[in-house]
Parts: C-alpha cells; structure tokens; sequence
C-alpha cells in the first residue's frame, strides 16, 4: 500500500515525465490580491498568466498547493468532523498548460495516471461533462464526452449542469467548462443494489469526486457576459486527501495516513480512543483538521487578529479549542502540542512548517491560553445564567445578558452537539 508521502511523490514525477515543471506551492495566504484572503484553488497564482498579462512559460506546471476554504463560495467549515471528507486546509495537485495541450491531453494523462500508474479499477471511475447552458448561449461539450469515450463506456459518462460542470471560482474572472472523475467506493454488494452512475454528485460519502479538470475558455466580465480568453487553458486539481483514502481502500479520509499519525497523539494526550464515542471521534477529527490549517496559515505570515484574514485563523483555532475543551476534556492549551507530529508528516514537503515551527508553537499557544481565559468566564456566566433562568421556568435569554456575554467575553457558542442536544 502507497503511503501518501509516495502518493504524493508520483504525482510529481507522472507530470514530470510528461513535460511539466514541478513548481511549489504558493502560499496559503495571499497578501498582493484584494479578491482573495487565502489561495483556495490551484489556479490563483496563475491569473496573470491565464489573462494574459504575463510570460506563460514554462507552459507545462505541476505542484501540489496549500488551500483554505472556509469563506466566501466555498465554505466547509461546519461539516468539518461531522463528514468524512471535507476540509478547512487540503492538498491540491494540480497540472496546467498555458496554451499547450488541452481537452484531450488533459484527459488522457488523467487517465494515464489513475488507470496505469496507480491501478483504480476502471469500473469504479465515472465522468462528468458540461450538459450545456441555454440562457448562457453554451451547449454541451461534446468534445471532452468524445475524449472520455476513448476510456470509459457511454454510461460511465454523465451530463453534469452549470452548477457542477461550468467552473469559476468567483463572480468575474477565468472559467470554463469541466470533466469531474468520480471515484465508487462503495462495496461489491451496494454496487450490484445501485449503479454508482446513479450516486454521482448526490452526496453519497462513498461515491466522491476526486480530480476535476476544467477547460478554462472564457473570461466571465463585470456584466456577467462571457468573453474568449487569449489561450486556451488546463486547470486541474485533485483532493490529495480523497485520493489517498482511495489508495488506501478507505471510507474515511481521517483513517489515512494523512491524519491518523495526529490522531494517535491525541489518543495519546488525552487517553480517549477514536471511533468509540462519537463527540469525541468527531472533536478529534476537527482538531487534527484544523492544526494543518492553522499551523500553514502561520508559517505562511498569517498571524490570528481580530480582522480579516487574521479573524479567520482565530476562528478556525477557536474552534478546534472549543471541541477540545468540550469533548477531550483539555482544559489548558493543548492544539500545540500536537504540531511535531505535523512537522515530522508534511516537513519534507513543506519545508516552511519545519522553519517556522518555534513560531507556530509560541503563536498557538499564547492563543489558545488566552482563548482558554476568555472560554471559562464566558461558559461560566452562562451556565449561571441558564440555571437561572431554568428555576424562573424561563427558557429565554434576555438581550442584555446575551449581547453582554457576546461583548465581552466574545464568542462563547459551543459546538453544536452542546447546543442542540
């Protein structure tokens, strides 16, 4: 079985044999775009060369980069820990051509990769393709369904709406049509029950996209009109994390060796065990998610604020303390301690983890300290106020006392298996 170290290492080197330079990650935090606080796709460092303002050469890249998705369009932030696949921070590997190769290429080496490299069984992958969009003039992408019937049968190819199969990212700004891969999971029995092409996009945990490859062809303009890009452009990205769990035939993608080296600290620091009671399975979930978004955002410049990108890692952090506290039973600082089990998983590849690690320890910690501070007087008050209220046969809270614990002691709600159990 592949370890995601080597999952990882083939990606690079499948596109390096394919022409492609192997570029770094960008940073997750963006400091030169007003559009964007974090990169959350592949394709953010390239705009410039995709709208034609810059060399497109190399015309060839392939990276895996950082993304934070917890804002904005994208936003996954409460599903953390609850599902089993959704992130704040994650992996994606992508491949571009700036004006090289594009449908068919893109879809063969996809092909390549999956089939010949890493051996998926073929049966289990479906594709997607733009169905077309009257209103916006589109019709159907005829030309990737034709590239797909090279690979796949007719009833592995799957007409996908504008939702699903017309990429962009945000209301002005490079977009096109894509081709989702749709990985089954599922077990020979469900399959035999239920075809996978049935489960496509219907949010089923074991029938998940995995690489979706968009055909980046039109500039969507302030209007909402769509205008030709200079160059025709392959944009990919790949969830790492769900492709590991595929290679290592799970249902989870906590259960790979992506995450569970940081659960076990946890099983260790805490004495409790995953998967056997489930607020504490989903808690050890959220911190394990959120120290990978906390710990990149930090080594990348990103300190925790009360503003803006800042706010944002603050939350996230916040967060993981709260289930922490909550369900682990850690009444001091304790996201920390988990950060040399990162360093030595994700170090090698990152090598900005390793050199910022002193600052990530000191940043966290204080912190969550602080946050630890503000926690216990908040939670206090209002579990007063609440007995309070419970011997006056109330169940409302006057605005005052709210707004004063809002106001002062900041957010105190607690996850939501507290608040509505």
């Amino acid at each position: 079985m592949l370890t995601a170290k080597e999952i990882r290492e083939s990606y690079k080197k499948f596109f390096e044999s394919k022409g492609h330079v192997i570029v770094p990650s960008a940073p997750m935090v963006i400091k030169d775009d007003p559009t964007l606080m974090f990169t959350n796709a592949g394709m953010n460092q390239w705009k410039d060369i995709i709208l034609g303002t810059k060399d497109p050469e190399p015309r060839r890249r392939a990276d895996t980069q950082k993304c934070l998705r917890v804002s904005g369009k994208h936003n996954d932030l409460e599903e953390v820990g609850h599902d089993t696949y959704h992130h704040t921070m994650f992996e994606m590997l992508g491949n571009w051509s700036f004006g090289d190769y594009f449908k068919e290429g893109a879809i063969d080496m996809a092909w390549e990769y999956l089939v010949d490299v890493l051996k998926l069984d073929p049966k289990d992958l479906y594709v997607t393709v733009f169905e077309g969009d009257a209103a916006e003039g589109l019709e159907r992408d005829d030309e990737a369904a034709g590239y797909w019937a090279k690979h796949v049968p007719a009833d592995h190819i799957i007409n996908g709406n504008k939702h699903d199969n017309f990429w962009e990212m945000g209301d002005t700004g490079p977009c096109g049509p894509c081709s989702e891969i749709h990985l089954d999971s599922r077990t020979a029995e469900e399959k035999a029950q239920v075809p996978g092409r049935e489960l496509v996009n219907k949010d089923n945990p074991q029938v998940i996209e995995i690489w979706n490859l968009v055909f980046m062809q039109y500039q969507r303009m302030a209007d909402g009109s769509l205008e030709k890009l200079a160059m025709n452009v392959i944009d990919t990205g790949m969830g790492f994390e769900r492709l590991v769990r595929a290679l290592q035939g799970k249902h989870s993608n906590y259960d790979t060796d992506v995450f569970q080296p940081i659960i076990k600290e946890i099983e260790k620091l805490t004495g409790l065990k995953y998967e056997e009671e489930e607020t504490a399975t989903v808690a050890m979930r959220v911190c394990a998610d959120h120290l990978r978004a906390v710990a990149f955002s930090i080594a990348d410049g990103q300190l925790p604020s009360n503003a803006k990108a800042g706010y944002v890692i603050r939350r996230i952090l916040r967060r993981a303390v709260r289930y922490a506290y909550t369900f682990l039973g850690q009444k001091e600082a304790f996201m920390f301690k988990l950060l040399p089990v990162l360093v030595q998983e994700m170090g090698d590849a990152f090598p900005e983890l390793k050199a910022q690690q002193e600052l990530i320890a000191r940043v966290m910690k204080e912190e969550e300290d602080s946050f630890l501070r503000t926690l216990e007087r908040g939670i206090n008050l209002l579990s007063t106020a609440m007995d309070e209220l419970k011997a006056q046969g109330k169940t409302v809270l006057n605005g005052s006392d709210a707004f004063k614990l809002f106001d002062t002691y900041g957010r105190v709600d607690l996850p939501r298996e507290r608040l509505y159990r």
